[in-house]
């Protein structure tokens, strides 16, 4: 703390700023036991930051009144200036107040059509409510997915449950899916009950999300010694639906994405023979993301979208 009244600069490396709080109290109670309560402190220790005090701003500060101790005039324009200062000191330190409703942004996700279709009209929705001046923007996955979202030029990523995160990263459970296996209704096999093995007797579409063409159900298959024909890999999930309605392959993909559009392609839905079908959605946002007021409230924004849509 510089006092203003005095002629020379203090140097503030060499200051103890923890005797500013004792110092306030000190000013506001004028008196050290209650002083000393409201710092949390010790009587001694408060009498030793008194004295610490004293000598620093070379004035007593405090004096033997008629009813008690009283303020120095210098400790009186201390007291003027210190809690301002101290309110300033505070501002720089506490998280500032964050209004949706006046925010200005754009918020960068990485998505696929899934959460595109599924998500995204709940959410657009509930934010030109509250949030009219925040937009959102939507891109591929890629290889350099973890490098864009450490240089902040990505906020979120959907995933699922079972990857692994980033270093550092964190995940907001979003809402509960299922695989299904998909093929037009008249398919030659659409009634018959599936086992691992008939993978292997027809060809799939597969969804490249990250373009690797490794999924947890290539893994599966492999364990069984099972391959399976790739008729055609693309990565987006409406197109997979498009041409297993035209063809004699199938894809295995979210239920709840399939269902939107089965009427429309006249495809049907079969529990897929695996053991494990789960599909738990999450939100990845990287370690700063989670400091972020602002990020924060979106963050739940869209699980409240989600879990309205999963619901229904």
């Amino acid at each position: 703390m510089v006092y203003m009244k005095t002629m020379h600069k203090v140097n503030l490396n060499g200051l103890d700023l923890n005797l500013l709080p004792p110092l306030e109290a000190l000013l506001r109670r004028k008196n050290v036991t209650l002083a000393a309560r409201d710092a949390g402190m010790s009587q001694p220790a408060m009498s030793r930051a008194l004295g610490r005090l004293r000598a620093i701003f070379e004035d007593p500060l405090l004096v033997r009144g008629a009813k008690g101790l009283v303020l120095t005039p210098k400790a009186l324009d201390l007291a003027m200036s210190l809690r301002p200062a101290l309110e300033r000191l505070r501002d720089v330190f506490q998280r500032p107040d964050f209004d949706p409703a006046t925010a200005q942004r754009t918020i960068r996700f990485a998505s696929s059509d899934v959460n595109n279709t599924l998500i995204f009209p709940k959410l657009l929705q509930n934010l030109a409510q509250e949030a009219p001046g925040i937009d959102l923007s939507c891109e591929p996955y890629g290889p350099d997915l973890l490098a864009r979202m450490a240089s902040g030029d990505l906020d979120f990523a959907f995933a699922l449950d079972s990857s692994p995160l980033p270093t550092g990263a964190k995940s907001l459970y979003l809402a509960q899916d299922e695989l299904a296996l998909v093929m037009r209704r008249t398919h030659p096999l659409a009634q018959h009950d599936w086992s691992l093995a008939d993978y292997g007797r027809v060809p799939h579409i597969l969804i490249r999300i990250l373009n690797d063409g490794v999924t947890d159900l290539e893994a599966v298959l492999a364990l069984h010694g099972i391959q399976r024909r790739i008729l055609w890999s693309t990565s987006h999930f409406l197109a997979a639906l498009a041409a297993v309605s035209a063809t004699d392959a199938v894809t295995t993909v979210s239920r709840a994405f399939a269902s939107r559009f089965a009427d429309q392609f006249d495809l049907i839905l079969r529990d897929p023979p695996l053991e494990n079908r789960s599909l738990g959605i999450v939100l990845v946002m990287s370690q700063t993301s989670g400091h972020d007021p602002l990020l924060s409230w979106v963050a739940e924004q869209v699980k409240r979208a989600a879990m309205e849509v999963y619901r229904s």
